[in-house]
Formats: C-alpha cells, structure tokens, sequence
C-alpha cells in the first residue's frame, strides 16, 4: 500500500500441526516469500522464536488459534522463563488467554496485533482477573472488539470475535475501546451485507469487509454497529468485555402505523359480527327443525 515491495518483508509463523505447517510453508513459497521462517512445535511449550533469553518480537502478530483450549499445559508454565503471563495464569480448562497473552509478549513497543477468538474469553468469570490486569496495568493495549458473524471456519461454526490489541494506540483512542459489532447479515439502516451464505459456512463479503474496516478506522459510533467505550464505562460493567453490553444488537422492531392497523382492526371485528350473525341463524335453524320433530 506503501509503494515498498512486501517481499522484503519478513514473515515467522509456528504452528504444531504438520498439515497447517506445510500448507503454509508452500503457500508461502509460492507467493515469493521463500526466506520466510515457519516453524512446527508448541507454540506455548516450545515457542521457536527467542532473542536475548526472552521472545523475539514483531511488529506485527496475527493468529487463530484453537478456541478454549482444555489442559492446555498450565502446571508447566506456572514458572514460565519467558514471563509471559504478568496479567495472570488463565485457567487450566481455558487456554485462550495463554495464547493472547503469549502474543503481546511477542509484540515490540510498538506493534500491533489481531487474533481470531471466541466470545467465552471476553465475558467468563474465571479470566475476569486476567481482563481486569489488562484494562488497568497493560498501558491502554486494547483498541477494538469487532465481533464477527457464526460458521465464518470450517472447524467451528459459532459466532467469533476479532480483538485488535495497539501498543502504540493513537491519542485520539486512548482511554477508549471500539466495540464493533458485524455477526447480521445486512447492517441496520444502510443495509449493508455483510456475509453470504454457502452451502457449508458464512463468507464475508467485500463490502462487507469494506465496512468493517472503514468503521474501524472512522472510529465514530453508529447505531447498532459501533460503539466507543470509555475504560470508566468498562469498569463500571466489572470488565465484562461482551459486545451485546455495549451495542444494541437486538432487532429492530417494526414501527406500527395506527391509523392502518385500527383499519385492521374494524375489518376483523365486522368479519365476527358477520360470522355471529350467520351462526345464530343456523343455531335457530336447527332450533326450528328439533321442534317440527
């Protein structure tokens, strides 16, 4: 976008599963990024990029790592010698913030970064400690919350989040967090669309995206889509960092016109009259035909 040619880049990825490894190791090969780094092995166990006893970091991190992850390994990182877990141990039968706070430890002074979760990490009670050290002790990282529609991955189908963490937020974003929220299929009012539906999962649509980042970078509210959030509003709500808290994302309900529905209304009401009418008639017919008996 700069006019620089992104193959002077460079890229580092790991990942534990072989067949993801190769894919990218090819994928990337093939798009004349051959000098990049692709490890396989445990992120969290045996994480493959160090510098000067600790993490390398990056400019830039991005992951979509495996949702609420159980038994992720606690017991042997509770001496963790890469110190990644200052904001607190998350819980043995979650590891989603093991990988987020893993991924900010990755991040250089001023890096940025966009991990693909689910929603149980903003909101559950037993990593509220872990949010709460974030908010007040991490140096205002958290930019965005954009939440994103059901059956976006062929291995999960429900509704995901996308968190955008800035180490080097611009000022006129700091003390504030943008929840933005993008899981309709068309956008209130502008009708937007924001995914399609194929035969086996939701695909994101190029205006759809469009919008997404354009509210991201607008960074204004927009009724039922956006909203910016100051950090007093968010302790206020206990850190509890649920889209649905912050923007409305109930439908809408369908305005009445009164004067059309009484024209309704008086038309159900001489139908009755008229079913009443006939029934009476008939109840005196066969009240006459008893008697004739």
């Amino acid at each position: 976008r700069k006019g620089g040619d992104p193959r002077k880049l460079f890229l580092y990825g790991q990942d534990i599963n072989r067949t993801i490894w190769a894919m990218a190791k090819t994928n990337l090969l093939l798009h004349g990024f051959a000098d990049a780094r692709i490890e396989r092995g445990d992120t969290l166990h045996n994480p493959r990029f160090k510098e000067n006893g600790g993490l390398k970091t990056f400019d830039y991190v991005m992951a979509n790592f495996p949702f609420s992850m159980s038994d992720w390994g606690k017991e042997d990182l509770k001496d963790d010698p890469y110190h990644r877990f200052k904001y607190g141990l998350p819980p043995k039968s979650y590891g989603d913030f093991a990988f987020i706070e893993h991924m900010i430890v990755s991040l250089n002074e001023k890096g940025k970064m966009g991990v693909v979760i689910a929603h149980g990490p903003l909101f559950r009670n037993t990593e509220k400690k872990i949010r709460r050290k974030i908010i007040e002790e991490g140096n205002d990282i958290i930019e965005a919350i954009i939440g994103l529609p059901e059956n976006l991955f062929y291995n999960n189908s429900i509704p995901c989040a996308l968190l955008i963490i800035n180490k080097n937020k611009p000022k006129e974003k700091q003390g504030k967090v943008q929840f933005i929220y993008a899981a309709k299929q068309f956008l209130h009012k502008s009708g937007i669309k924001i995914y399609k539906e194929l035969s086996n999962q939701n695909r994101l649509t190029e205006e759809g995206i469009k919008k997404i980042v354009d509210t991201f970078r607008n960074f204004k509210d927009e009724e039922r889509h956006s909203r910016v959030v100051s950090i007093d509003e968010i302790r206020e709500n206990d850190y509890n960092l649920n889209i649905a808290l912050y923007v409305d994302t109930t439908e809408p309900e369908e305005p009445i016109e009164v004067p059309k529905e009484l024209k309704k209304l008086g038309k159900l009401q001489e139908e009755r009259n008229q079913l009443e009418n006939k029934l009476n008639r008939h109840i005196k017919e066969l009240d006459y035909e008893r008697r004739k008996d």
